[in-house]
């Protein structure tokens, strides 16, 4: 079942998105050569806890830390330890903040320091997707109206969409019906309708779609070792345009 968020809900998912959203941007500030990922794991942790919020990530199935930090051909889910950042380095960090009884989830890709044109190009249109797809996050169409959307951005740049993990509802729960992928044909899924939250979030390759789980069983890589991308923002569909949720602003 998928659940139409009321105004008070709405009240509580702004706020908690606002935190998890400036989460990001905190870690992205921090992703600089030198810098471990663990440091920008305690960073988000302590922001989100000084916010009156709890970390979505953290123990949830098990995960050990508050961000997930990925780096170069790790997809998603990256647990955050002493790597240390090295200029030319890509870093998707994905965080979520629970305030009130509600999620917020976001993900961006930093660049560390200078990174190829290539990788910054990955990064570029992974960004670009998202809002390509949110076209069409609007009263009337179907959730595969977005998946479309952002599959045909993607690959006529030459990258390929992540299959095995999708987009999801976002609220009450991190993730809710229904799931939102980022490929296939359009005109398909539930229909959009306002008061629904969708966690939209592109995870592109720079080569082959296929991944694989690592023995820690949450690390995911690219089965080809080539780079990675992710963006990600929790979007409220409306009457009108749809409004993204996961904004700074205010704090």
């Amino acid at each position: 079942m998928i659940a139409v968020k009321n105004a008070r809900e709405l009240s509580l998912m702004r706020q908690a998105c606002k935190i998890t959203a400036a989460a990001r941007a905190l870690a992205g500030e921090m992703v600089r050569p030198g810098v471990t990922t663990k440091q920008i794991d305690k960073a988000v942790y302590d922001f989100i806890v000084s916010q009156g919020a709890k970390p979505s990530f953290l123990n949830y199935h098990g995960f050990p830390a508050s961000a997930c930090i990925s780096v170069n051909n790790t997809v998603i889910h990256g647990i955050p330890g002493g790597y240390v950042l090295k200029e030319g380095d890509i870093v998707s960090v994905d965080v979520g903040a629970l305030y009130g009884g509600f999620h917020g989830d976001c993900a961006a890709t930093f660049p560390c320091g200078a990174v190829s044109t290539q990788a910054q190009r990955l990064i570029d249109v992974t960004k670009q997707s998202f809002y390509e797809g949110i076209r069409f996050a609007t009263k009337g169409h179907r959730v595969s109206d977005i998946s479309h959307a952002i599959q045909t951005y993607v690959e006529s740049n030459g990258f390929s969409v992540v299959r095995t993990f999708v987009g999801h509802g976002v609220g009450a729960q991190l993730h809710e019906e229904p799931e939102v992928p980022n490929f296939g044909a359009a005109g398909r899924g539930p229909r959009l309708i306002p008061g629904m939250t969708l966690a939209i979030e592109p995870m592109v390759n720079e080569g082959v779609y296929d991944v694989r789980v690592l023995k820690d069983g949450w690390t995911t890589v690219t089965a080809d070792g080539k780079l990675s991308a992710h963006y990600e923002n929790t979007v409220l569909i409306t009457d009108g345009e749809p409004e993204i949720l996961t904004v700074a602003e205010g704090l």
